[in-house]
């Protein structure tokens, strides 16, 4: 794979090798974002221990597994596997008492969760060789890394203990934006024009690994019938595997990833209570943060702020699409997809799933309307007015007054406004100036489409902005 965009986090780790003191960087995001291959291009050969804990392993394989990157990084006075975690560090502290303190040192610990088995006294040996050991030195760089979102956050960054305000360094990876992916696209040599590409994202989101199985010659269709739905493609399982290496007790992020799949506007959380049937006191904040942490889930607040009337929606595209078309389907195999990518449902599809891809480029669609040096506030929107029902999924209020009322459309060709959708139109942006939050302020109609809106008197009528997908691309 080759090394594409990050340019920031890139710069974050090499600026550690510069410090005059030891640093602890924290590295986390969603399983194949590109994590290690980051770190290892960001620091090359100056890495001493490169170490990965073993997903199930108990704590002896953890520590067996541990002794041998002791040996293989070249420490000689290990002559036997550690019966504990604090004599894993203690060896490695010697290992380290012998070197000068001249060169930085690196040692990345990669899936550290994993390490920390039940009642195996990782945390606390950990906690203990930082600050023992390396904060005591100048030339140690620890990079410690983990796809278990949530666990990182509040066992590490969140620490209330040993290793509390301890992180130097903290960098939270997200996936490649639609600028991102069509550098990484065009670096494989693929040559594919940016409605292909706003395709494949809606299949993949901007996950490194994903995008990396993308054949120089092939079609979205093709890739996705190869990847998606055949047994040896490389998304075939993922979803299952996604959720089993990151959970330690999955079923109920299963439940709950299920009940906001089949209402793509997402639910409340008394909504999605009642939808995954999960118990009230059962856990579902917790789960939720997880999901949230881990980048699957999005919660958004509505317009007039409240909180507890937050809305929570997948927001991982391949999420999305596996519900949709693998999770039940019995057709699996060779050109399976190829006769589903003309069907309507494919088709009717798309238009949701741009909906997703727009919302996760709303820092695009902000320097696009040129607003980035304008305070604004970006939420959801569910309103009812005399029995009449509408919605806006992205909704951006600015501070001068002034609200946007965005609409995604993905089409083939330039979006036609046609009578009956021009009266769908009046009718949200009526119900929403009905809004207290919305009293006294101008609402511009903001169209966001693929290529353009056609020109005629609906469009002057009722549209205020138009942006298209290249805007996206920023």
């Amino acid at each position: 794979m080759q090394f594409v965009g990050r340019e920031e986090e890139r710069a974050l780790l090499t600026s550690c090798l510069k410090q005059n003191s030891s640093r602890l960087v924290a590295v986390y995001g969603r399983r194949r974002i590109g994590k290690t291959f980051l770190i290892r291009n960001a620091f090359d050969n100056h890495i001493l221990i490169d170490h990965t804990g073993l997903h199930g392993g108990n704590l002896a394989a953890q520590l067996n597994h541990f002794h041998q990157s002791l040996l293989k990084a070249g420490c000689r006075t290990a002559t036997e596997s550690p019966r504990s975690w604090m004599a894993a560090f203690s060896m490695l502290e010697i290992f380290l008492s012998g070197m000068d303190q001249k060169a930085k040192k690196i040692i990345f610990l990669d899936e550290l969760p994993w390490m920390d088995t039940p009642r195996s006294g990782f945390l606390m040996a950990f906690e203990n060789f930082w600050n023992s050991c390396c904060s005591r030195r100048t030339d140690m760089v620890v990079v410690i890394c983990g796809s278990a979102a949530s666990w990182m956050i509040n066992n590490i960054t969140r620490n209330k203990g040993g290793l509390h305000n301890r992180v130097t360094e903290k960098i939270n990876l997200k996936a490649f934006s639609l600028r991102e992916t069509e550098i990484f696209l065009k670096a494989k040599g693929v040559k594919w024009t940016r409605y292909d590409m706003v395709q494949l994202y809606m299949i993949t989101g901007g996950i490194p690994f994903y995008l990396d199985q993308v054949h120089k010659g092939e079609s979205v269709a093709q890739f996705t019938d190869r990847v998606c739905f055949t047994e040896n493609g490389a998304l075939y399982s993922e979803f299952n595997d996604l959720f089993a290496s990151l959970f330690d007790r999955s079923t109920q992020h299963y439940s709950v990833i299920g009940a906001l799949a089949k209402v793509k506007s997402g639910l409340d959380r008394n909504q999605l209570l009642k939808k995954s049937e999960m118990p009230s006191g059962g856990g579902l904040t917790r789960i939720t943060d997880e999901l949230l942490a881990s980048g699957f889930i999005t919660k958004q607040l509505p317009l007039d702020g409240n909180t507890n009337k937050a809305i929570y929606r997948i927001s991982d595209p391949f999420i999305l699409f596996y519900y949709q078309f693998m999770h039940h389907t019995k057709t699996f195999g060779k050109g399976s997809w190829l006769k589903k990518a003309v069907q309507p449902q494919w088709i009717s599809w798309t238009g949701l799933a741009f909906e997703t891809v727009c919302m996760l480029h709303s820092q695009q669609i902000l320097k696009a309307l040129q607003l980035t040096a304008v305070y604004t506030e970006i939420s959801t929107w569910r309103g009812k007015h005399e029995n009449e029902g509408a919605q806006a999924d992205l909704v951006i209020e600015r501070a001068d007054r002034i609200i946007h009322i965005c609409e995604a459309k993905f089409s083939k060709a330039p979006f036609t406004i046609d009578k009956k959708y021009a009266g769908e139109l009046r009718k949200k942006t009526d119900i929403f100036s009905q809004q207290k939050e919305a009293k006294g302020k101008s609402i511009f109609l903001t169209m966001i489409t693929t290529y353009g809106v056609t020109e005629n008197g609906y469009k002057q009528e009722l549209v205020q902005n138009e942006l298209t997908m290249d805007d996206l691309f920023l």
